[in-house]
């Protein structure tokens, strides 16, 4: 409804931008090869490219082509090849809609299950030798689970600085990833082949990942956005149980899930719009040309609109993750948590930019009604509109806060019970932004993804100052610490403690990181906790 679209649109300004990659290579943890850019898989021999600080195999499959008939099914292991597999581009993104596409269509496939290694330089005395084992971070995209790829997170800062192995994957959204037909039903239910993308992937890395340097007892699975709503569910999941030994959640919207009755009405509506209904829908579906079924099931949105993602009520989700974490069923690991100052300016700025006006005054009690439902009469309340500069950063303050920092800071809270958790919040409100968001009325300031180039090597945007080039440097230590270790506590750096009963807060700031106590009170979260 109010977001329809916005979606695509903070991906191709924000997540599109970043730089195609560079380098890099392979790494035997077993058995050397003497050629740092030649790797074996289970499946066959890759060759990658080799950099000065990183090594990068890019676009190997992790599971078969999911097409014909494997549409809406499991991943299936992927095909071995004979001779030497080119590693050294990123394969096509998923099928995604064309409106948030900046090559219209052109690098995107069916055939997307691919993920891309990156590592730490080889030096020259270590080639052939025995090496020590790299902890591994598994980045799951984000872009609501409409848009994005792994191949768009260049990770060479992350590898050669942090010293830790990157592994960056695609999987199947919208309908090809999350369609809830009952028709397509498995052993797992229906729906959630997208986060079945990512389980495989993670067994991939299990099994495969020694052959690059990489620890496979050392594995963390990261995300931001929709890729940390991943993680949230990957806590939780009966199939990921065992795939991974600590998590990233980085502006995590870990209650968006819909209910299994609901996708179910919804595709099943999808699929007779698409002329596919009664008991021969599912053939129907798989007959499709995939072009077809580039239109999202539903955008996300918060209230009306619901996610085109991952459904709860099946064996493969059963539950909802803020349950579980509130019942002590979450996968007992290090969890590294944490949102943006000012997340939600970036989605009002994108629907100025989309509509080209702003909001008017008469216009906030509905967006609040939309979003918060019979709640909105006490965030109106607490938010009046007298307080803000305008209804763009009203709004955006009462989502900002009353979904992503107090939501985060309740799931710290239940996940801190049975594991270590940590939470942070970015705070440089005036991040290098790409140049549409330099044109707002309003400041976009700490919002959300743009903490996203202080980890990633991204273009698109003027280049950070000196202080901003410190902040990514030392949130670079930070994840890469975690990674290592299960605690972000890097040499060098202000000390980094637990969450803890007290809400304690690593403020991310380039005039100098501190912990914070009042996160808590800056987003008025005894506010929102006594709405649940």
């Amino acid at each position: 409804m109010i977001f329809r679209g916005i979606v695509l649109l903070v991906t191709l300004l924000v997540v599109a931008a970043c730089g195609r990659g560079g380098a890099g290579g392979p790494e035997s943890a077993g058995e050397p090869s003497p050629d740092p850019a030649l790797v074996r898989t289970a499946a066959g021999m890759l060759r990658g490219v080799v950099a000065d600080d990183h090594r990068l195999f890019a676009g190997i499959p992790y599971a078969a082509p999911p097409l014909g008939d494997l549409r809406w099914r499991d991943p299936q292991p992927a095909p071995a090849w004979d001779g030497v597999r080119d590693a050294t581009a990123f394969g096509p993104r998923c099928m995604q809609p064309l409106d948030g596409d900046i090559e219209l269509g052109k690098q995107t496939d069916e055939d997307c299950l691919s993920l891309n290694v990156w590592t730490p330089p080889v030096r020259g005395g270590e080639v052939g030798e025995p090496r020590e084992a790299k902890p591994v971070m598994v980045w799951i995209h984000g872009g609501s689970f409409v848009a994005g790829s792994g191949g768009i997170y260049d990770s060479r800062r992350l590898v050669s600085r942090g010293d830790i192995v990157v592994v960056t994957i695609n999987y199947r959204l919208g309908a090809l990833g999350f369609l809830a037909h009952p028709a397509l039903g498995r052993p797992g239910g229906v729906g959630n082949y997208g986060l079945a993308d990512q389980q495989a992937a993670l067994r991939w890395v299990r099994d495969n990942i020694a052959e690059f340097g990489g620890d496979p007892a050392r594995v963390t699975i990261a995300g931001e956005s929709a890729g940390a709503m991943s993680v949230c569910d990957h806590l939780v999941a009966p199939g990921s149980k065992g795939l991974f030994d600590a998590a990233i959640m980085m502006s995590a919207l870990c209650q968006a899930q819909l209910g299994l009755p609901e996708a179910e009405q919804r595709s099943v509506a999808y699929a007779a719009g698409a002329g596919c209904a009664g008991p021969e829908a599912a053939r129907c579906l798989r007959a499709l040309d995939a072009n077809t079924l580039r239109t999202p099931v539903w955008y996300y949105g918060i209230g009306a609109d619901q996610l085109s993602g991952p459904v709860t009520g099946s064996a493969a989700l059963p539950v909802a993750p803020p349950d579980a974490f509130a019942a002590g069923d979450a996968a007992e690991v290090p969890v590294l948590i944490g949102t943006t100052r000012d997340e939600w300016t970036l989605f009002v700025a994108l629907q100025h930019l989309r509509a080209g006006k702003d909001y008017e005054p008469a216009e906030y009690p509905g967006l609040l009604a939309d979003t918060f439902g019979a709640d909105a009469p006490a965030v109106e309340a607490r938010y009046p509109l007298g307080a803000f500069p305008d209804v763009a950063l009203a709004y955006a303050a009462t989502v900002t806060d009353g979904v992503l920092a107090c939501g985060g800071a309740r799931w710290a809270r239940d996940l801190g019970d049975g594991a270590d958790v940590y939470f942070y919040e970015f705070d440089d409100r005036n991040p290098p932004t790409p140049d549409p968001l330099r044109t707002l009325p309003f400041p976009v300031g700490a919002s959300h993804a743009l903490e996203l180039r202080y980890l990633f090597d991204v273009g698109g945007a003027p280049p950070p100052d000196p202080a901003q080039v410190r902040l990514g440097e030392q949130m670079v230590d930070y994840w890469a610490a975690f990674v290592r270790t299960g605690a972000p506590r890097a040499g060098g750096q202000p000390d980094w403690t637990e969450f803890g009963p007290e809400g304690r807060v690593m403020s991310l700031r380039p005039d100098g990181s501190r912990m914070s106590g009042d996160f808590g009170a800056d987003h008025r979260c005894a506010f929102w906790d006594g709405l649940r």
